[in-house]
């Protein structure tokens, strides 16, 4: 009986693409071990960015620093 727990940060995920993702994550585990999906759970979080950090420094300031920036 999988549980899997997936965080995200809160960002406009719609409800269809968080469907994509229990799909896709259940179909990995039925491929890769064979589980059960109708015993496989999937929970996703939603953190709001300022609560996510990454490299040390909050996650805007990570992307500020890192991510090329765009043309607009």
């Amino acid at each position: 009986m999988p549980y899997v727990n997936v965080k995200i940060t809160r960002e406009g995920a719609t409800a269809a693409q968080k469907a994509e993702i229990i799909a896709g994550v259940t179909d990995l585990l039925v491929r890769v071990l064979d589980k059960d999906p109708a015993t496989t759970f999937v929970l996703i979080d939603e953190v709001d960015l300022e609560d996510w950090g990454v490299g040390g420094v909050p996650t805007q300031e990570y992307r500020r620093r890192n991510l090329p920036r765009q043309n607009t």
